[in-house]
C-alpha cells in the first residue's frame, strides 16, 4: 500500500525549500516530504556541484530569502562580496533547519512517474526510485520544483570514443576538478556564464584554455561589472528599481500600477525614443567598461545580441582578478568556430585548428523539461508543460488562434518589438552541426510548446483549476531567484488551499463567492496564460523566451503581479518618490507569509 502524504515537493533547491517551508508554516499539522535525487540539498548549490572557486553572480543582500537574511557572522560573507558555493549550501541548510523542513528531505530519491488520479479531489500516485528499490507514494498535492537546470544536456561528438581524455558537462566540474592541477591544456565549449566560470577556473590556475564559442551559435553572453552606468550603480539593485523597469516592455507590467507611465514609454514615439536611448546607454556602458575593443582577443568576447533583448544570460563579472587579462596574455585563446570531431586528445574545428586537450568541458545547456514522466499519456497538454504540438483541435490551450491573438496584442501594445534583432545570420541549432548528435530521448532541438502555466506556476485547464493539486515552482529564469521563490511559495500554498482572492482565480469551494466585478472566466485565464507565454518569444529572442519565462527587468513587475494576486500591498516603499527610485529587495517581503495568513481569513 502506498504511503500517503498531504504534500510532496520534488526538488530540494531554492524553490523547493521555499515552497515546503511556506506549506509547513501555513499547515503545521499536515504531512510533507521533499524528494531529491541528489545526496544533498541545494539544487545548483548542492555539495556535488561545488567546484573550487564557484561563486554566485549576486553580492550579499540580494540572493537570500526575505525572512532569512544571510548575516556575515554566520556565513562569512561581507557586504560587497559574492557568496561562495559552500556559503550558499550552508545558508540553504540553515534555512531548512530553522523552519523545520530539514528532516522532511529524502535524498537519492528520484520520481520516475506521477500519475493523476480521477475524481473531484484528484491527487497523484508517484513511483519513486530509492537506493532500496522502487516504491509508491500517494500525494494529495504535488509541487514540481526541479527548476530548469536539473538535467544537463551533453551532446555526442564524432570520434569521442577515441578522445581518451576526460569529457564532461560543466555541471560535473567538481568530479573532474583534479584536472585543475593535472592538465596543461584544456578545451571549454560554450559561451554562457557557466562557461566563463570554468574558463576562469582553469586559466587562473595557469592552465592553457582553448575556449570554443560556436560561430553558428548565440555568441558570448553579456558580462557586466557589478557596478554600471556613469553613476556606478549596483546592477542587481538597478534592475529592481521601479522607474527603470518602466523602460522594459512587459506584458504584465501594469501590475505595478504605473500604467500611464508605461503607456508613455512604449505607446508613444517620443517615449520609445527615450526607451531606446536607455537601452543603448546601458549596453554601451558595459561595452566601454569591459574595453572589449582594446585587444583583438577580447573583442571576440563582445556580445552579439542587443542588451534590450537579452534575458537572464545577462551576467556579472564576479572573479577576484580580471579575466580579460588572461585573454590578453594568451592563457585563454578564444575560437569563434565550430567543432567537427574529436580524435585522441584533440578537438578539431571547422577552420582546421586542432586543439590539444587534456580535458574537454562542454557547457552546452540543459533540458528544460521536468525530469518526471506524467501520466496518463497526453496529460502534458492539460498541465501546460512542454510537449510536441498536435493539431489545434487537440491543443486545449496553445492553439493557433490563441497564439495569433496574443501576438497581435503584444505587438499592438509594444510596437518596438516588431523590429526583431538578427543576432547571427548563420545561427543554427547545435545538433544541426556536422559531427554532433544526441542519443538521448530528450532532444533540446525538438520543437515543443513553451511552458504555458498561469502566472508561470499552475495549469490553466478546467481539470486542474478544480483539483488544484499540482504546481510548478521555479519554471522560469531571472536575476531575482530568492525573492520570487519566496513569493511563489505563498501563492502556491494559497492556490492549494483555495484562499486566493476571487479576482485572481474563481474559488473552488461552494461556500465562497465567485461572482462580482473582475472575476476571471476560464477563457480569460487561459488567454492570459498564452499571452504571457508568447510574450517571451518577442521580448527575449536572445534568451530562452520561446521555451520558458526568462527575464531581468521584468522580475519586479512579476513580484508585483503575484503580490497583487494575493490581495496584499504591492507598493511597499514610503511614498511615490521612494517607490520610483529606491530599489526593491528581499527585505521588502519579509512579512509576506504573516500578511497573507491574516488577509486570507477574510476570503
Amino acid at each position: 500500500m502506498a504511503e500517503a502524504l498531504d504534500l510532496v515537493v520534488v526538488g530540494a533547491g531554492m524553490y523547493g525549500l521555499a515552497a515546503a517551508k511556506a506549506f509547513r508554516q501555513l499547515n503545521p499539522e499536515k504531512s510533507l516530504a521533499i524528494l531529491d535525487g541528489a545526496s544533498s540539498l541545494g539544487g545548483v548549490w548542492r555539495k556535488e556541484r561545488l567546484y573550487p572557486g564557484l561563486k554566485t553572480n549576486n553580492m550579499l543582500g540580494t540572493y537570500e530569502y526575505a525572512d532569512f537574511p544571510m548575516d556575515t557572522e554566520t556565513f562569512g560573507v561581507k557586504p560587497g562580496e559574492f557568496m561562495s558555493g559552500p556559503a550558499m549550501h550552508h545558508y540553504l541548510s540553515k534555512y531548512a533547519e530553522k523552519f523545520g523542513i530539514l528532516d522532511t528531505i529524502r535524498y537519492q530519491t528520484k520520481v520516475l512517474t506521477a500519475e493523476h488520479q480521477d475524481g473531484p479531489d484528484g491527487g497523484w500516485v508517484l513511483v519513486i526510485q530509492t537506493p532500496s528499490g522502487e516504491a509508491r507514494i500517494a500525494a494529495r498535492k504535488l509541487i514540481i520544483a526541479t527548476g530548469l537546470t536539473a538535467q544537463p544536456f551533453l551532446p555526442d561528438f564524432r570520434g569521442q570514443d577515441e578522445f581518451g581524455a576526460p569529457l564532461f558537462h560543466g555541471s560535473e566540474f567538481l568530479q573532474y576538478s583534479s584536472t585543475l592541477e593535472s592538465a596543461t591544456s584544456v578545451t571549454v565549449f560554450g559561451g554562457t556564464k557557466s562557461a566563463w566560470d570554468v574558463v576562469y577556473a582553469y586559466a587562473s590556475k595557469g592552465v592553457k584554455v582553448n575556449w570554443v564559442i560556436r560561430a553558428t551559435g548565440h555568441g558570448p553572453v553579456w558580462m557586466a561589472p557589478p557596478y554600471v552606468t556613469p553613476l556606478k550603480k549596483w546592477l542587481e539593485k538597478l534592475v529592481h528599481t521601479r522607474m527603470l523597469t518602466w523602460f522594459s516592455p512587459c506584458i504584465w507590467g501594469q501590475a505595478d500600477g504605473y500604467i500611464k507611465m508605461r503607456n508613455f514609454y512604449h505607446g508613444t514615439a517620443i517615449g520609445r525614443f527615450i526607451t531606446n536611448a536607455f537601452w543603448s546607454i546601458l549596453g554601451g556602458d558595459v561595452i566601454t567598461l569591459n574595453k572589449y575593443d582594446a585587444h583583438p582577443e577580447t573583442a571576440k568576447l563582445k556580445p552579439w545580441s542587443q542588451a534590450m533583448f537579452t534575458a537572464s544570460s545577462f551576467s556579472i563579472l564576479n572573479y577576484p582578478t580580471n579575466i580579460f587579462d588572461l585573454v590578453k596574455d594568451g592563457t585563454i585563446t578564444v575560437h569563434i568556430d565550430d567543432i567537427t570531431h574529436l580524435s585522441p586528445n584533440t578537438v578539431h574545428l571547422t577552420s582546421g585548428a586542432q586543439l590539444k586537450s587534456d580535458a574537454f568541458c562542454c557547457v552546452t545547456g540543459w533540458k528544460h523539461v521536468a525530469p518526471v514522466k506524467f501520466l496518463p499519456e497526453g496529460i502534458e497538454r492539460e498541465l501546460g508543460i512542454p510537449h510536441t504540438p498536435t493539431t489545434p483541435s487537440s491543443e486545449p490551450l496553445y492553439t493557433d488562434v490563441a497564439v495569433q491573438r496574443a501576438d497581435d496584442e503584444i505587438l499592438a501594445r509594444f510596437p518596438r518589438l516588431k523590429d526583431q534583432p538578427i543576432q547571427n545570420k548563420r545561427l543554427k541549432p547545435l545538433l544541426d552541426s556536422d559531427g554532433i548528435s544526441i542519443k538521448d530521448k530528450i532532444n533540446p532541438n525538438t520543437p515543443l510548446t513553451p511552458y504555458t502555466l498561469y502566472h508561470f506556476m499552475v495549469p490553466p485547464s478546467a481539470r486542474f483549476l478544480q483539483t488544484r493539486d499540482i504546481a510548478f515552482a521555479g519554471a522560469l529564469m531571472s536575476f531575482t531567484t530568492a525573492t520570487i521563490a519566496h513569493i511563489q511559495s505563498v501563492w502556491i500554498n494559497a492556490y492549494f488551499s483555495d484562499t486566493l482572492p476571487a479576482k485572481t482565480l474563481p474559488p473552488v469551494a461552494a461556500d465562497r463567492k465567485s461572482s462580482g466585478e473582475g472575476v476571471k472566466s476560464l477563457e480569460e485565464i487561459q488567454y492570459e496564460t498564452v499571452l504571457q507565454a508568447r510574450f517571451g518569444k518577442w521580448r527575449y529572442p536572445a534568451g530562452h523566451g520561446t521555451q520558458f519565462p526568462d527575464f531581468v527587468f521584468d522580475a519586479q513587475p512579476y513580484c508585483d503581479l503575484l503580490v497583487d494576486d494575493l490581495g496584499l500591498q504591492v507598493h511597499r516603499k514610503n511614498g511615490w518618490l521612494a517607490e520610483a527610485t529606491e530599489p526593491y529587495g528581499p527585505e521588502d517581503y519579509k512579512d509576506l507569509v504573516a500578511e497573507f495568513a491574516k488577509a486570507s481569513e477574510h476570503y
